[in-house]
This record gives structure tokens, sequence and C-alpha cells, in this order.
């Protein structure tokens, strides 16, 4: 840690408004995220204060860290006042804002952290190279997510990049099987699926996988719980059309954070077919209940499970891959298994283990404004 006649302080800015214009309280209840990652920040000995955009003017106070939420016209007045040492800035979407931000407070770094963007088209790109060439570094879940970026020529050779994910989580194991008694599930093994029905999310590859593992585990079941499901028709007509799933498919639909964490201790297996991910929220949650995932060989992933030494990785989009993972982990499930997979969450993925890597970003950007050569322990990588 940075020795100093006063605490460090980290401003964190999130750009990005409620479309429901919901108000401070409800949106820190709804938006966990914003506050999880804060206060793993803020178990440091680091100040932390958040800016959000918001069309209400509030200041909460809560576990230690300060709130501030206010329409983005006002951010400057408020930046000023708070004289930060560093910027944490939530999402690569806001070029504008991040200029903005570089212009108010020349001398103070700035860090941008992926939330699932893509390289911009053409006609953005020239923005985003200049937001993104004044950044002291750049935060992604996976190393491999910041080369479409340097491909696409918006970042630039020499930006520090941190390889951190995007949250942590709350949820804790618990016993399975007074879990599946609380939710009333059941599976030999119970197959757990917590994602959007969409494209990118290929619900409808995993319906062949399980369709196909069927023929070898009779016991099987998958529940599946989704927000957003425009695909919902294909796959109630997938399920409909094959007497193999029609038992076993379980569509559960939107559920309450309390009640997927208590799917997740009932399951035995965690499943998803994504194409793309920023980092994967509930990935995370499944591996902080310590449910062992079968998930697809994405950069995140691999990031998350430690390429594939947590569960199992298979290729996007091929059903029979997922079938043989899912086959080669049944009946491997226990409570060694499950512990060892919760071990890994604490060494990586937990409050203590993110706060260290966002407190470690954090004192690297401010030694290299400073000159110095790296010396603060960041996992630092320059493309």
């Amino acid at each position: 840690m940075i020795m100093t006649h006063r605490r460090l302080h980290v401003v964190q800015i999130s750009f990005f408004s409620d479309p429901e214009e919901r108000l401070p309280a409800q949106l820190l209840e709804a938006w966990s995220t914003l506050a999880d990652v804060a206060e793993a920040v803020s178990r440091s000995s680091l100040r932390v204060s958040v800016v959000q955009a918001s069309t209400h003017r509030e200041h909460l106070k809560r576990n230690g860290v300060e709130y501030y939420f206010s329409p983005r016209d006002l951010f400057g007045e408020l930046l000023h006042e708070l004289g930060p040492d560093v910027f944490h800035v939530h999402g690569l979407d806001f070029p504008r804002d991040v200029l903005s931000l570089e212009a108010l407070a020349p001398g103070v770094p700035i860090i941008l952290q992926d939330h699932a963007s893509q390289p911009p088209r053409l006609w953005r790109r020239a923005a985003w190279r200049r937001s993104m060439s004044v950044a002291a570094g750049i935060a992604f879940c996976s190393l491999e997510q910041a080369r479409p970026f340097a491909t696409a020529g918006v970042l630039r050779q020499g930006t520090p990049v941190y390889e951190i994910p995007e949250s942590t989580s709350r949820f804790t194991p618990g016993d399975t099987q007074q879990a599946r008694r609380t939710m009333e599930v059941s599976g030999d093994p119970l197959v757990l699926w917590i994602g959007h029905l969409d494209e990118n999310k290929d619900p409808l590859t995993v319906l062949d996988g399980i369709s196909e593992a069927a023929q070898y585990l009779p016991g099987l079941q998958l529940w599946c719980c989704f927000g957003a499901a425009p695909l919902l028709r294909e796959v109630r007509k997938r399920i409909a059309a094959d007497a193999a799933l029609r038992p076993r498919v379980h569509l559960l639909g939107r559920v309450s954070h309390e009640r997927v964490e208590q799917l997740m201790r009932a399951a035995d297996v965690f499943a998803l077919g994504s194409h793309r991910e920023g980092s994967g929220y509930s990935l995370i949650e499944a591996l902080a209940c310590g449910l062992p995932p079968v998930v697809t060989d994405i950069p995140s992933f691999r990031s998350l499970t430690a390429a594939g030494k947590v569960g199992k990785l298979w290729p996007c989009g091929d059903s029979h891959a997922f079938c043989e993972a899912l086959r080669s982990i049944t009946g491997r499930v226990d409570s060694e298994m499950r512990a060892s997979v919760r071990a890994h969450f604490e060494r990586e993925l937990s409050f203590d283990a993110l706060g260290s890597k966002l407190v470690a970003m954090y004192a690297d950007v401010i030694e290299r404004k400073r000159g110095n050569v790296r010396s603060m322990g960041a996992a630092v990588h320059n493309l």
C-alpha cells in the first residue's frame, strides 16, 4: 500500500443512467454489483466514493462507502468537491464523458473497466481511441478480451491492462438436501441454468445436449431461471417436440435473488451456453455456492474457472461436447468437489480477493503516474 498522509481516495463512476429512473436506495438493491465492487475496496484502508448517473440527487452512506446520485451534467462540480486520487469508470462506452473527466482533472489517473463492451463501429473509433488513450489502465476479466480493441486500433500499445473480474458475490454454500426441499426441486443430476433465453446464451444448444445426455443419465433434470426471453417460443417448441426433454426441463422464469441462491445450493451442476460474456455474474454466484460449472470455453469463463480447472469447459454451439462434459462431471460431484469450488472462489473472486486486485491496480497506476517502476503487485499486461 502506498504510504501517504491520508487515505487514498478512489471515486468509482457509472455514467449509465437507470432507464427505470428508480430511487437511489432502490437502485442499490437492484444493482447489487455497484455496491459489491465498492465495498470490496472499502474493506481495505482506501476511501471509496461512488458517483452514479441518475435523474435523482441524493447522498447515501452504506458500509463505509459514500454514494452520490446526480444528473451527469452536474458531475463536474461534484467530482471537483470530492478531490479523488483515482477515477475508476465502469464501462468503455462513454468516450465523451471520459474525455470531459480528463479535462476536469488532468492530473488524476483514470481507469476504465470493461463491462461486456465490443469494439465500436468504424465511425466511432476516433472518439474511442482518444478516450482510451487518456486511460492510465483498463481492466478486463480476461486479457483475451482486450485484444479485439487493440486490433480495432482503439487500445493503444503500452496501455496497462489488468485482469480483474467485474464483481463478486455474497452467496454462500448450504445444505443441498435442505435447499432441494425448500425449493421443491430434484434431479440426478440436478442441472441449473441461470441466464436469458437469447441467442448469446444459446439455450437451444444446451437443450440438444440435455436430450442427448438423458440417454445416459435417466435421472437428469434441468431447471431454468431467466429474465429476458426472446427465444422462449423456440425453447418451448423444442421441449414439446422431444420426449426426452418434456419431463426433464422446467422453465421457472424470473426468480428472486434469494431463491437463486437456494437453487444453486440445491443443484449438482451449473450450465450455460454463452458465446460471449463480460465476466458472468451467474457463474461467479455459482462458484460462490460451491456449484461446479459446465460452461462454454470463452475468455471470461476460462478466466473465472482457472482455464477449466474448476468444472468443465466446452466449445460454443457444440451440443455433443456439452453432453460429454456433463457426463464426465456427473457422479463426481460430492462435498469435496463443492468445497474445492468454494475454495477457488475464496482465493480468486471473494470480496477480499477482488478488493486486493483492485487496490493493487489503483496503487500501480498511481506509481506509474509518478514515473516509478511497477512495484505494487498488480497483475498488469501490455498488449
